[in-house]
């Protein structure tokens, strides 16, 4: 639910537009979207939280996906699936125009992104509201697709994601320049994925006094299979600026970073 349209309905009430009877009725029409029993798209999450709901794809159905974010996009103008499997979003591309018409969105668009898994389905033109800068550094290019899931819903949350990949410590010189454009572009955080031994997240947060995110990626092998090595340096920082989101957890780092901003933001424009 946008907050125009809740600003509309206490308006409208005070005004004596509507009765309480009406207004109690519209704002439980708004709260939970049910589809076919199955689905219950919780409209008022951004409201109490600042993150919309996100439609979280994995091990749903094609069909659940593409209506999940048909009824949030109508409630919101934009909404987000994450973890999309690769084949859904093939299937997406070659079937777009005839689903358009057939749901009957044809003042909407589908934007996907193969490496990052996401769709999202967006009323054409509609720009979301920028509230400031967060820095994203990948380790490596294996860990490119969760940094691109962060980098989809980073500015999808309201965020301009200033990025450089393929970074990490074994080639550290690579590190400096991203670094420094970030600290004069005064963004409100970085974001730092990395996958085998996990330490470019305690590098970083070692030479800026900016909140680090670290996430832990899953592509090591042997003793780093899974992410864990990653996450467990991680977590055993001894760098005191960095905190640590689950495993590929791309859209949580992401989400966490936006209400930084979203603070900082609020806090300029007192």
């Amino acid at each position: 639910m946008e907050r125009k349209t809740l600003k509309k309905i206490l308006k409208d009430l005070v005004e004596n537009n509507i009765s309480i009877e009406e207004a109690e009725t519209l704002l439980k029409v708004y709260h939970i979207e049910e589809i076919e029993n199955k689905i219950k798209i919780d409209i008022y999450r951004e409201l109490r939280s600042g993150i919309p709901e996100v439609v979280y794809a994995k091990n749903k159905d094609f069909e659940d996906i593409i209506l999940a974010l048909k009824k949030s996009a109508e409630r919101n103008n934009i909404a987000l699936a994450t973890k999309v499997k690769r084949e859904y979003i093939l299937e997406l591309e070659e079937k777009r125009d005839d689903l358009i018409n057939k749901l009957n969105i044809q003042d909407y668009e589908f934007i996907t992104n193969h490496r990052a898994q996401t769709i999202i389905l967006k009323k054409k033109n509609y720009n979301t509201m920028k509230y400031g800068k967060i820095g994203l550094l990948a380790a490596g290019t294996s860990d490119i697709p969760i940094a691109e899931e962060v980098k989809v819903t980073g500015e999808f949350l309201g965020c301009e994601v200033i990025y450089s990949y393929d970074v990490g410590i074994a080639g550290i010189h690579r590190l400096f320049n991203p670094l420094k454009k970030m600290i004069r572009e005064e963004v409100g955080c970085i974001i730092v994925i990395a996958g085998m031994e996990g330490a470019l997240p305690s590098v970083v947060s070692s030479l800026v006094d900016i909140p680090v995110i670290g996430v832990p990626v899953s592509v090591g092998y042997g003793v780093g299979k899974g992410g864990k090595s990653a996450l467990y340096s991680m977590l055993t920082s001894c760098a005191p600026g960095l905190t640590v989101v689950n495993i590929d957890n791309g859209f949580g780092a992401a989400s966490f970073a936006s209400l930084l901003v979203k603070q900082i933001y609020r806090y300029r424009n007192k």
